[in-house]
């Protein structure tokens, strides 16, 4: 445990000084480009990826890297660094202040480490297996809410909303006419610390990615919680969807969704 220790004080260190670089750029000029039709991806998603990875690789060297945009690294190791650099592109291209940094550590399939750092409110959420979910050093536990009518809820919607029938807005409408609300913020990280730290009491999307969910996951696992996939079954970091909540509206949540699944 001591190891995960060190992994977690630097992942903090390169969570927070990517965060900050950040930050200073929220209100400045940006070059956007597309990776899709609302795909964005900027300037600074890039150089804050070069920043973690550096914070990283000098102290681990030998491990392996997996980061959103460019760094592909398979050292053949156990370890992988699974990194969103900045998850929140499209409102921080907006200017919109809500975006974090996630980054986890994998052993093997399954996370050991977590941080997701939010520099607009200077809060920093961080995990490690067994050990408990803390915000800003102090230990959060998920929600006590136990009907899904009286949930906070939040979601998002994927790149390919335009083009694809599987684009959640069927579990969207059915959801806002069974909890009590629906928030849809723009970050899958901020969204599972929130479910986390008890600020919603559910989060469901589809068709993410490792480094959308790696951190985040176990923030609330650790917390108390509760993340499956949308047939119920454990969530692993391959999974494409996530069902995450505190554990209490676990079940209504699937079958709400189970009703909407495309065929």
């Amino acid at each position: 445990m001591e190891d995960y220790k060190k992994f977690l004080e630097i992942a903090r260190k390169a969570a927070i000084k990517a965060g900050d670089f950040l930050l200073e750029g929220l209100n400045q000029k940006k070059q956007i480009d597309f990776k899709g039709q609302v795909d964005l991806v900027t300037t600074f998603d890039r150089e804050s990826e070069e920043l973690i990875y550096e914070e990283l690789s000098q102290a681990f060297p030998e491990m392996s890297f997996l980061a959103e945009e460019v760094i592909r690294k398979d050292n053949n190791s156990d370890y992988c660094w699974i990194i969103d650099p900045l998850d929140g592109t499209t409102n921080f291209a907006h200017s919109l202040p809500i975006f974090c940094v996630s980054i986890a550590l994998s052993f093997g399939r399954e996370v050991i480490v977590g941080v997701v750092y939010d520099p607009n409110r200077k809060e920093i959420f961080s995990a490690v297996k067994g050990e408990g979910a803390f915000l800003n050093n102090q230990r959060i536990r998920v929600s006590e809410t136990n009907e899904l009518d009286k949930s906070l809820l939040a979601t998002g919607f994927p790149y390919d909303v335009r083009t694809s029938p599987d684009n959640n807005i069927n579990h969207f409408s059915s959801f806002a006419v069974k909890a009590q609300a629906i928030r849809r913020c723009g970050s899958a990280a901020l969204d599972l610390c929130y479910v986390a730290c008890g600020r919603f009491d559910g989060f469901w999307e589809m068709k993410l990615k490792p480094w959308d969910l790696a951190a985040g996951s176990l923030l609330v696992k650790e917390a108390g919680g509760l993340t499956t996939d949308f047939y119920g079954q454990d969530f692993e970091l391959s999974s494409p969807d996530i069902v995450a909540s505190n554990g209490r509206i676990h079940q209504s949540m699937l079958e709400i969704i189970r009703m909407n699944l495309v065929k």
